[in-house]
């Protein structure tokens, strides 16, 4: 059934608050009402049951009221026949079927209140991780405010155990920061001057002070919210699909009827057929279970901004994957080290990592990680000369080192031995010393951990994948058998890459593009579905469809699983409603269902519907919403 009483969509106390006074109290008095007209107390004019109808008055008010509404606005629901059956209940001297309608059909609305209540608490316990009051430092003093009353360019003190209140970049202080929420990492993250913070998360240890650069819903906690949100109340075309069939099926409903009465002039009967028919479980129970699987992809860590796409990727066929920042870190590790003859590898390692200790060059930084990791003696450069896209010279303690291409060799004089064993799938950087060639360091962008999994998961469900990049096919195909993509297309601009996926959905393939940067955004628009990584760009993340919170390809493939899921259940409904309607109509214009037992059926196969669609809530207490996947985690509350 439609929902008989508006409630605030943000505010689930709110909802239940009104439903547990008016519809509890409704049901109530209709209840016993109705044990009143079945053992015919109080008759007093004309043997008139007067307690009956007017229970049937008020308490089905709410169903006239909504059925009126729809008629004018030309929707046929089943409001509209569910109160043509208490006018001709009543019209028959049948009260207590009247009033038996009456109570199934409002403890079905409080049932759906209530399940509807259960996935906006979601909502509502993000929201108690953003702080209500922040102290900011204004005029050399500092004051406590309300938080929305923060403003840009602020400097915001987040003491230990307090909740970060908006999005900024830290001042001063050092601190370890629970960002669980945001980025889905267990690990608390490291802040200190120049790093970015988040609003929701929470301090742990250390005093910080943030300049405030997004607050309130521009903040990268607020948009989250707000996504969920939109996708509460944006419709899937599955659902649009449940509000036709259920108009449909009051015409067919109310057709039978006529055709009933027609054939067999039996009111009784006739009266049975609009009883017992209903698509109430596919008009309910749809927006229930998309609801629910919006709230359990939230609890993974994937925000699905609409039912629409949900539903698309229900019936996803083929996952494209771009490499670079989605299916391997974005950023380049060691992965070997290959000195000359008569070079030890932990001196090549030293001389290469001393060199490049002041360079901000991602090959650089690998290398310096690389060289700690191994415990190696690192000597500050006294001198660096950077030759931009080639490499740098350096001198280490009097010793003239060039680390970089081997062009930049080449330039210097120096030889460079065709033996080394590397792969060539990895970059190369390579040392030399006072003119001698050292060796060679091999490095590569190393694959997620869980996408080899992510992709058998896919394949299982019958997905074909695809890897979609820029980078040279040799290095896309080593890392495609590593992960264990179907086909790999590599050396793609941005422009191809999305023409790639537009050929695909024009040939009939339902395509969910996986993607992080902003080279992916034309991509993620032109696919079925758009997927971004949490860490991504802003462009990627708006031109998605669905954003992956904590980077994480598993949490992707059990957003799958959830949406086949719910699509299941969705047509379980379509087709049980059918089934159930279809056969009642046939007993009920047989007359072998009276109008009780008619009511019987409609609000039990209702029930067992919306039922069925609850499955995909979450069980409440809710918490830990955007976390890191474990039911029941909470961060410590700030004292």
């Amino acid at each position: 059934m439609g929902n008989l009483e508006a409630h605030v969509p943000g505010d689930p106390s709110q909802s239940l608050r009104a439903w547990a006074t008016s519809d509890v109290a409704r049901v109530g008095f209709v209840t016993v009402a109705a044990a009143a007209a079945w053992f015919h107390l109080w008759h007093p004019i004309g043997g008139i049951d007067v307690i009956g109808i007017a229970a049937t008055v008020g308490g089905g008010y709410p169903i006239v009221r909504e059925a009126l509404a729809n008629l004018v606005a030309r929707r046929m629901t089943m409001e509209l026949s569910m109160s043509i059956a208490l006018v001709a209940a009543l019209s028959i001297g049948a009260t207590f079927t009247a009033l038996v309608i009456t109570a199934f059909v409002l403890a079905a609305e409080i049932l759906e209140h209530a399940t509807v209540s259960r996935g906006r608490v979601a909502i509502a316990e993000l929201l108690a991780y953003l702080p209500q009051r922040a102290r900011v430092r204004r005029e050399g003093a500092i004051v406590d405010i309300a938080a929305s009353d923060v403003g840009l360019g602020d400097a915001v003190l987040v003491d230990p155990g307090g909740l970060v209140p908006v999005d900024g970049v830290v001042l001063a202080g050092s601190a370890f920061v629970d960002e669980a929420r945001i980025t889905g990492e267990a690990m608390p993250a490291e802040k200190h001057i120049g790093s970015n913070v988040y609003a929701g998360t929470f301090n742990r240890t250390g005093a910080l002070e943030v300049r405030a650069e997004k607050i309130g819903r521009d903040t990268s906690f607020g948009r989250i919210i707000d996504a969920i949100e939109a996708a509460e109340r944006a419709q899937a075309p599955v659902e649009r699909l449940a509000d036709r069939l259920a108009g449909y099926l009051v015409y067919f409903a109310l057709a039978a009827a006529a055709l009933t009465f027609a054939i067999t002039h039996d009111i009784v009967a006739t009266i049975s057929v609009v009883i017992v028919a209903g698509a109430c479980g596919i008009a309910a129970g749809t927006p229930l279970a998309i609801l629910g699987a919006i709230g359990g992809a939230a609890r993974v860590g994937a925000i699905v901004k609409s039912g629409r796409a949900l539903e698309a990727l229900a019936t996803t066929t083929i996952v494209a994957f771009d490499k670079t920042g989605t299916l391997t870190f974005g950023e380049p590790t060691v992965t070997g080290v290959f000195p000359s003859d008569d070079i030890a590898a932990e001196t090549l390692l030293a001389m290469a990592a001393s060199a490049e200790l002041r360079s901000e060059h991602p090959l650089a930084r690998a290398i310096v990680a690389h060289a700690r990791a191994m415990d190696a003696a690192l000597v500050e450069p006294t001198a660096i000369a950077f030759a931009p896209g080639f490499g740098l010279h350096a001198r280490v303690e009097a010793a003239a080192i060039a680390v970089g291409s081997a062009r930049l060799l080449a330039e210097d004089g120096i030889a460079i031995e065709a033996t080394r064993d590397m792969s060539a799938t990895a970059t190369t950087v390579h040392v030399a010393r006072d003119g001698t060639y050292l060796g060679a360091i091999a490095l590569a962008d190393r694959a997620r951990g869980e996408a080899r999994a992510a992709t058998a998961r896919l394949r299982h469900l019958g997905i074909r994948t695809i890897m979609l990049t820029g980078d040279r096919r040799a290095v896309a195909d080593a890392l495609g058998r590593d992960v264990g993509i179907d086909d790999v297309v590599a050396e793609l601009l941005p422009d191809e890459k999305a023409a790639y996926v537009g050929r695909l959905v024009d040939g009939g393939a339902i395509v969910a593009m996986v993607g992080d940067g902003i080279n992916d955004a034309p991509a993620l628009v032109r696919a079925s579905v758009g997927v971004a990584m949490g860490s991504g760009t802003d462009v990627a993340r708006e031109s998605a469809d669905i954003v992956l919170i904590g980077n994480d390809l598993g949490r992707f493939a059990t957003t799958v699983e959830i949406a086949r899921r719910t699509k299941a259940i969705v047509m379980q409904n379509f087709i049980g409603t059918l089934a159930v309607d279809a056969i009642g109509i046939v007993l009920a214009a047989m007359g072998i269902l009276g109008p009780l037992a008619a009511t019987f059926v409609h609000v039990a196969s209702e029930l067992a519907f919306i039922l069925n669609a609850t499955r995909m809530l979450p069980a409440p207490p809710i918490f830990g919403l955007l976390g890191n996947g474990r039911r029941g985690t909470r961060v410590m509350e700030p004292g």
